[in-house]
């Protein structure tokens, strides 16, 4: 029997508890945030899991887990890094010929000619984004010139804050009536994909973000061949073991927009019948 460290308590962790349970792989929950740590009396000990699902999200609390846990990770500490840079994602995707929008890499401060500059290369509106959160945070639309300086203003201030890690973010060409689509990667294999859409109210509310956590539904789609290809090519490029790949694609093209290396577990009915097989593998073989 495996013993997994699982540092999420949530949707996945109790999604993966079961299935994993019937294939040897013993599920547990270890909290590693909203938390104290005795760094001399830590309250887990480094022989009791085999190896850890993907490394936490908060990196400072996972390198402290790494630390005392001393476990492999199925996504490890590099792996989770590389896909919360949303630039240096879309820049080595770009490099291998793989499809993804037109963006501009900004790294703050820049003084406002080079922000008009930025601008007038997209046709309006256009999408500005962090570059390191996740959830769709932060993320906003610029319809006009006045509203997109408005918010590289607003982000200037917040990078102002010394304590600020990543003083950059993106903007990008806005692809309107796309259909968004998750797709989950194993190993550089295709194992299962979603199709997120907002509910017709949240659209005529002037909603246009597909994150579920924003209140978009996940539907089991039978995802065509050669956007699997895509995505496992994304996933190969990368080097992630367990990965999502979010695609839009709006009937002339499919772009990958962003990666997700921490990505949610959805119901077993949203992925190819053997993916908890080659989960619990993929977990058994990050352990040796």
């Amino acid at each position: 029997m495996i013993d997994l460290a699982v540092v999420n308590e949530k949707q996945t962790f109790r999604r993966m508890q079961d299935p994993l349970a019937e294939r040897g792989v013993r599920v547990h929950h270890v909290p590693v945030r909203e938390r104290t740590v005795a760094l001399g009396d830590p309250p887990w000990s480094p022989d009791v899991y085999d190896v850890g699902f993907v490394y936490p999200g908060r990196l400072m609390e996972g390198g402290v887990a790494d630390a005392l846990l001393e476990i492999p990770w199925l996504n490890d500490h590099e792996t989770v890094l590389t896909s919360r840079n949303k630039a240096e994602v879309l820049a080595r995707l770009e490099r291998a010929a793989l499809p993804v929008p037109d963006s501009v890499y900004v790294s703050n401060d820049v003084g406002e000619a080079e922000l008009v500059e930025v601008f007038e290369q997209f046709e309006p509106p256009v999408v500005v984004k962090p570059n390191s959160t996740t959830r769709g945070v932060g993320v906003a639309k610029a319809h006009d010139l006045d509203s997109f300086l408005g918010i590289c203003d607003y982000l200037s201030l917040v990078h102002d804050y010394k304590a600020t890690g990543d003083q950059s973010f993106l903007v990008q060409e806005y692809l309107p009536n796309a259909t968004d689509y998750r797709v989950m990667l194993l190993e550089g294999e295709y194992v299962g994909a979603v199709e997120r859409r907002l509910p017709d109210d949240a659209v005529r509310e002037g909603q246009w973000k597909h994150n579920v956590h924003r209140g978009a539904e996940a539907t089991g789609i039978d995802l065509p061949e050669p956007w699997r290809d895509l995505a496992e090519s994304v996933a190969v490029e990368l080097e992630i073991p367990f990965l999502g790949v979010d695609l839009l694609e709006t009937g002339e093209k499919v772009v990958v927009n962003e990666t997700n290396a921490r990505p949610t577990i959805d119901e077993e009915t949203k992925y190819e019948p053997d993916f908890y097989d080659r989960l619990a593998a993929a977990i058994r073989a990050a352990a040796d």
